[in-house]
């Protein structure tokens, strides 16, 4: 018996007979080629790419013949890089340049692009570098005459093992075949980590070398409440399992009762739940887990295609597909947010010796004015097509804000006069994920539309620590006195002056933090759709009295590890949280 740890990229509890899916690398040659060869070799790379075309416009088909629309924004964006002119150029620059081979040729100019996006820090980046290779492997294998293998030739119930499952490979997926997923690769905003939630599927992602340790037919169980793998698991273990999800289906039976709704207090107080999405695919599984809105939207996965910047049509069409999904609720999108650990080629300063404090998010779009009004006219437009609200990242200054606002107003100007219709009233807010607007947030919420409190962000600055370094991991902590304080100010500035206060960080789907936001009247939570349920159940089970004397004795407290033992004491003992909370 082999144990592995992962990540939890969805949740469940399911054990049966493993299929090792892994196709071999590609052989692509390599050789000189004279001037006179080129034009052949390019008819070869555009015969190529059509039969690439050809066979993501049937995938394209199969998946909304069968519903997958979780698939259909990958295969639309497949298509739109196969057909990018841009790329294609740089390509035939090259060849002309190297007088290689075009199978060569184009091998290195997908690998090193998806590499540069693998290379990033933020998880969401690398994880966009899988539609590069994918795409990539697919125009490789027709250049060199290479069949692709099809997840539809696995036959009897399995448990998937590979390395990673690629996009267009997941629209051959069969949940009532395939039970449960486990990858070495990819991270909870994974394309296969998407799938698998909305497919309902539990899947544990970034399992290192699973591959090495697993034969089609080992026995395997998936616990993706806890991100562990066995590996042929004896009796004992099995029986613990057996009883664990027996108590975990009970929970999520009962919990997801909460889902449709309302989250209101036993006094009264109404709060709105919503939910952060990456990319247009996870707006139907934040519905069905209930979620009242969408509080972040985060607009960077359309800036990571290969080759150009989206245009302002192409993102009019994104923003308008979720704005009509959410059918009149509230959506937030936060406009670029770019560098820090979210990189993008030829975008980002990679020169920075310390990114994180450099040109970054609001810093950015304001530097580069063009890239910023053309999101700001496209997310405008966008507005026609239900409640948009617009909100700016790692805002610092009121200098900034005010800057921010003035090329809105920019924007709106141009539109009217160019008798574009968009909704005159859209609220447009600021993020609260500096020290600095925290403690400042009575001078910036005297003209925003309404706060965003970004957690992760605000953690770290706060306490000086890089979420992403182990070594000094152990100080990052959400209860830390001094974050405490620092939101408290946030939500009691905004409420002075009228406007609204919502967090869009990790600590809002954290249900033992449920409580005491609760108290302190924050007025909207927004988190992974999962986490909806749980978070409703605890909101409607307590008065807002509750919540306030509950916060109000936290903040008398002076230390992190106090507070969180006081919580964890309480809400373990009130609400039945040991088991599957991330924290336990």
């Amino acid at each position: 018996m082999v144990e592995i740890r992962g990540i939890s990229a969805s949740p469940g509890i399911i054990w049966g007979k493993a299929f090792v899916y892994i196709e071999d690398a590609l052989t692509i040659p390599k050789y000189d080629i004279g001037p006179a060869w080129i034009v052949n070799e390019l008819k070869r790379f555009q015969d190529a790419i059509e039969k690439a075309e050809s066979e993501v416009r049937a995938l394209l088909t199969e998946a909304r013949a069968k519903g997958f629309s979780q698939s259909t924004e990958i295969l639309n964006s497949h298509l739109v890089m196969l057909r990018d002119p841009q790329f294609f150029a740089e390509v035939e620059e090259r060849m002309r340049v190297e007088l290689k081979n075009i199978d060569w040729v184009a091998y290195q100019a997908f690998r090193e692009y998806s590499d540069r996006l693998a290379a990033m820090e933020d998880q969401v980046f690398r994880e966009r570098a899988t539609d590069i290779r994918d795409v990539g492997h697919r125009v490789l294998g027709h250049l060199v005459h290479r069949r692709k293998v099809s997840l539809t030739e696995i036959s009897g119930r399995v448990i998937l093992v590979g390395r990673d499952l690629m996009p267009s490979e997941t629209v051959a997926l069969n949940p009532a075949i395939v039970r449960g997923l486990a990858m070495e690769e990819g991270g909870r905003t994974s394309h296969t980590a998407i799938l698998a939630r909305s497919f309902e599927i539990p899947a544990v992602l970034g399992l290192k070398d699973l591959t090495k340790l697993v034969q089609t037919g080992d026995e395997i169980l998936i616990d993706g409440n806890q991100g562990v793998v066995v590996i042929n698991p004896d009796a004992a273990t099995r029986r613990l399992y057996e009883k664990s999800r027996r108590i975990w289906v009970r929970r999520e039976e009962n919990l997801h009762r909460f889902a449709s709704l309302p989250a209101e207090t036993r006094d009264g107080k109404l709060i709105s739940v919503f939910g952060n999405i990456e990319v247009p695919d996870e707006v139907e599984a934040l519905k069905f887990f209930g979620a009242e809105g969408i509080g972040l939207y985060r607009s960077e996965f359309l800036f990571i295609q290969p080759g150009r910047l989206p245009s302002e049509d192409v993102q009019v069409s994104a923003y308008a597909q979720v704005l009509e999904a959410m059918e009149g609720r509230d959506v937030t999108i936060r406009t670029l947010d770019l560098g820090g650990d979210k990189m993008i080629p030829d975008l980002s300063d990679t020169s920075e010796k310390n990114p994180l404090l450099g040109w970054r998010a609001i810093r950015f779009c304001l530097s580069e004015r063009q890239i910023f009004k053309t999101q700001l006219r496209a997310l405008y437009r966008a507005s026609i097509h239900g409640k948009l609200k617009i909100m700016f990242p790692l805002i610092t200054t009121i200098e900034e804000y005010y800057a921010a606002l003035d090329i809105c107003g920019e924007v709106r100007n141009e539109l009217r006069g160019r008798q574009i219709p968009f909704d005159e009233n859209v609220s447009v807010g600021c993020m609260i994920e500096i020290p600095a607007a925290a403690a400042a947030a009575d001078i910036l919420a005297k003209d925003a539309g309404f706060f965003s409190i970004g957690t992760n962000d605000l953690i770290q600055y706060t306490l000086g620590v890089d979420r992403g370094n182990q070594r000094v991991a152990y100080l990052y902590d959400s209860f830390h006195p001094a974050v405490l304080r620092l939101i408290r100010n946030t939500i009691a500035c905004a409420h002075a002056e009228g406007i609204r206060v919502c967090m869009c960080g990790e600590m809002a789907g954290d249900p033992f933090a449920t409580l005491f936001l609760l108290g302190l009247g924050l007025d909207e939570f927004s988190m992974h759709g999962s986490s909806i349920p749980e978070v409703k159940k605890i909101i409607r089970s307590v008065s807002f009295a509750e919540a306030q004397d509950f916060a109000g004795e936290l903040m008398r407290m002076t230390s992190g590890r106090e507070i969180y033992g006081f919580i964890k004491r309480h809400m373990e003992k009130r609400f039945d949280l040991a088991v599957y909370s991330e924290r336990s």
